[in-house]
């Protein structure tokens, strides 16, 4: 089931030629691996953070709030 966004994208598509579309493909592609290579630094940064954060969140004073 497509939105009606999708579907006005669609119709904008339908009017392009055929280069133009190979130009759309290719930002598109663009954009998909942008989004991925983000995803990826979100990660890797979250991961990062935990283990700066160990020594202060594994404590035993914090084992009470742990256990919640």
């Amino acid at each position: 089931m497509t939105t009606d966004y999708e579907q006005t994208i669609l119709q904008k598509l339908r009017h392009l030629p055929p280069q133009r579309l190979a130009e759309v493909e290719a930002f598109v592609d663009f954009l998909s691996h942008r989004q991925a290579k983000e995803r990826k630094l979100i990660q890797a940064s979250s991961h990062l953070a935990t283990a700066a954060f160990a020594r202060v969140w594994d404590n035993p004073a914090d084992a009470d709030y742990d256990r919640l």
